[in-house]
């Protein structure tokens, strides 16, 4: 949604970077340059106004014309005035001290409110929660029946007395689901209440009197991302109909300009709360300011990343892994599948990889990743036996024509995937190495002993002399060690020093000549 937004700030930061310092008109330039970006992205002109006087103002403090690089700086005052103008710091729900805590939707229809309630009921069920869907939309058709599916789809349950299609009170529902809430132990109520296409008094009345029938701890105005400035329209009204604590953002995937989501907190008052991202019931999150502030400057979302790998990745299994990797267990096919599956679970791979900084400069790249060719690889190796899968050695001509014959692939790709599996079943290899993998300490003890001790087997091979004799004497007269055979303190190889009052005396400086030839005859 905000890809029109970052180019072009992009440009603007890009004309900045080679200044040694910048002058007014320099920054009255940029200022009118992210002053055009801005209203092409549809953000209201109130908002406007007001971020380029502060980017203006502080673009001219002491700070930024003493700076190594203003470039960085200027960057740094727009990532902060974005992050202001989205709502500064995250916000969390407020829940009821006492149980139920209430939440009413309220907002346009067709922005999401029915969907959105199974989002959000989803969301509160992992964090531990036990959501009631109200069904308070008694005007639309089959919206009963919609947020019946979706409550179902989510896990959760539903109250919805009433059938709908204009039959039933909206009211006299939403009072009763309080005290059934209570009844089946319910701590959290969602109610879903009606919208119309356009603001009137009658939906304003109906609202209100839900508002003051189950008195909500929370009361979110859900807006759709692409409406543009009529968004912000539309939140006025609500806000001085009904009023509102909080704003969800639906359809943030549209290819719609975005100017609502900077536009609607600052007009309002109100903070962003949370972000509908898709129409999966797992597109949903808690909105952060700053990262989606990162996200449109082109610097990324490395914490939403890490969170939902968090969610995807199995910690048992990930131990697992850890644990055959420090153990010298071999990275299989199989275990190459897991990680794969994990990995796809975690959403479109392009939207993964755009979550890294820097992406902004590969959309075209971003925009040929097929997802498909991830099902592919699994397909291969789902074609394997087990045995296959754990030895990959064993897979000779034959069988990769069994096993491109099984997934439907050519033989060509199945040979692609295994040359790249060696590949990585190599670099596995090396992270387990001597020095150990990161975070999971260095080789143990034992493993080391080992290591070593194979080595000067090796070294010692050919040589004469039992296990436990003593090693045999230099013959009288023969010359000494060439220099710099010895080597005090420092083993060979390049291994590291031994500690100091450790070291190995050196070799070459000992004197033979006081010895005797003590062998019998001699």
């Amino acid at each position: 949604m905000f890809e029109t937004l970052s180019d072009r700030l992009d440009k603007v930061f890009t004309g900045l970077r080679g200044k040694g310092r910048l002058t007014d008109a320099d920054i009255d330039a940029t200022a009118r340059e992210i002053r055009i970006a801005l209203l092409e992205a549809d953000v209201a002109l109130p908002v406007v106004r007001a971020f380029i006087t502060a980017i203006k103002d502080r673009a001219r403090g002491a700070a930024v014309s003493q700076a190594l690089n203003p470039a960085q700086q200027v960057i740094k005052i727009v990532n902060e005035e974005l992050v202001e103008i989205l709502g500064g710091e995250t916000r969390r729900l407020r829940f009821a001290k006492q149980s139920p805590t209430v939440i009413m939707l309220a907002g346009l229809q067709g922005s999401g409110k029915t969907t959105l309630a199974g989002k959000l009921g989803r969301w509160l069920k992992s964090q531990g929660h036990a959501p009631l869907l109200v069904a308070c939309d008694l005007q639309r058709p089959n919206a009963v029946n919609q947020l019946t599916i979706v409550a179902g789809q989510a896990g959760v349950d539903v109250y919805a007395p009433e059938p709908g299609n204009g039959v039933g009170d909206p009211i006299r529902v939403a009072a009763d689901s309080i005290e059934h809430a209570r009844r089946t132990m319910h701590d959290v109520v969602v109610v879903d209440t009606a919208g119309r296409l356009g603001i009137d008094a009658e939906l304003m009345a109906q609202a209100a009197g839900i508002r003051d029938a189950v008195r909500p701890d929370e009361t979110l105005f859900v807006v759709d991302a692409m409406i543009g400035q009529d968004a912000v329209t539309t939140a006025e009204a609500f806000r001085d109909g009904v009023g509102f604590s909080g704003v969800v953002l639906t359809k943030l995937d549209g290819d719609a300009r975005g100017g609502a989501a900077l536009s609607v907190r600052y007009v309002t008052g109100q903070p962003i709360m949370f972000a509908s991202t898709g129409e999966k019931l797992t597109d949903f999150d808690v909105f952060h300011p700053e990262r989606m502030a990162s996200r449109i400057l082109g610097m990324g979302d490395v914490l939403t990343l890490i969170e939902q790998a968090e969610q995807a990745f199995d910690a048992d299994q990930a131990e697992k892994m850890a644990g055959k990797l420090v153990s010298r267990e071999g990275f299989t096919l199989e275990d190459f599948l897991e990680q794969m599956m994990a990995i796809r679970k975690m959403g479109p791979i392009a939207n993964l990889l755009g979550m890294l900084p820097g992406a902004g400069a590969m959309k075209e790249q971003l925009k040929q990743v097929d997802d498909r060719d991830l099902d592919r690889t699994a397909a291969i190796i789902r074609s394997m036996t087990p045995q296959e899968r754990v030895d990959s050695k064993i897979i000779n001509a034959s069988r990769r024509v069994r096993i491109a014959n099984g997934s439907g692939v050519t033989v060509t790709e199945v040979n692609q995937l295994l040359e790249r599996f060696a590949q990585a079943q190599k670099m596995m290899g090396q992270m387990a190495g001597s020095m150990g993998l990161p975070g999971m300490g260095p080789m143990s003890k034992k493993a080391r002993g080992r290591q070593m001790q194979a080595q000067s087997s090796k070294k010692g091979k050919g040589k004469k002399g039992g296990k436990g004799k003593a090693p045999a004497r230099r013959p009288m007269g023969a010359p000494g060690l060439p220099p710099g055979a010895g080597f005090p303190g420092q083993l060979p190889g390049g291994m590291p020093s031994l500690p100091p009052g450790q070291a190995l005396p050196d070799l070459s400086k000992l004197d033979f000549s006081k010895f005797g030839d003590e062998r019998p005859g001699r």
